[in-house]
């Protein structure tokens, strides 16, 4: 079964070999989750031994959930999560440089067939997320398997990604849409009539 796990294929989530791997990841991301504020290099620390790969400059604010602990997560370099970040790990998800996450935001991999006797057998199947550079994923988004997210692309609050989001756009909505291409209005206002004075 835990073959099948980076397939795509059907398999069987509740294999006990699966979850003894599993639960030792769940033990470090516990670890985590009940570090103090001020334990920054703990954090760190941690951090590198869950993920698969994590850029130097990475923060997450506990708490984090993940099904796998970080296991098969690939962060890198400068990203932020803010509070409840959800990640449903069971297979790859891939975030580029700079990309920031605001609170209760969960990107999934996992899924479960629509034929109700598959699922009443416990099936699941697994799609990998690919989140580009320096995007900004807003408050409460939910991103689900198998997307990928371009560069430089803002995800609004609340969307729903069910659909491949291009490079260089502000994308919204349930479903979530493309609303318009990052422009040349945003190189002078950060937000609605706020100018950029730096």
């Amino acid at each position: 079964m835990k073959s099948r796990m980076h397939t795509g294929e059907l398999y069987l989530p509740g294999d006990p070999k699966i979850l003894s791997e599993q639960m030792a990841c769940l033990e470090k991301l516990y670890d985590f989750n009940q570090t103090r504020p001020s334990a920054l290099a703990e954090r760190t620390r941690l951090l590198r031994e869950m993920f698969a790969e994590i850029g130097e400059g990475c923060y997450i604010e506990p708490p984090f959930h993940s099904n796998w602990g970080g296991r098969h997560v690939h962060f890198g370099k400068n990203v932020y999560a803010n509070f409840n970040l959800t990640l449903v790990d069971d297979t790859h998800i891939y975030v580029g440089d700079n990309t920031m996450f605001g609170p209760n935001v969960t990107v999934a991999t996992a899924g479960h067939p629509i034929l109700p006797e598959l699922r009443e057998q416990g099936y699941q199947y697994n799609m990998p997320v690919k989140i580009g550079k320096n995007c900004w994923i807003g408050a409460g988004a939910v991103i689900v398997p198998g997307i990928t997210v371009g560069d430089n692309v803002v995800i609004g609050a609340g969307s729903v990604v069910t659909k491949d989001i291009p490079s260089g756009v502000v994308a919204v909505g349930n479903p979530c849409r493309v609303l318009r291409e990052v422009n040349e209005r945003d190189r002078e206002y950060y937000f609605k009539d706020r100018k950029i004075n730096l």
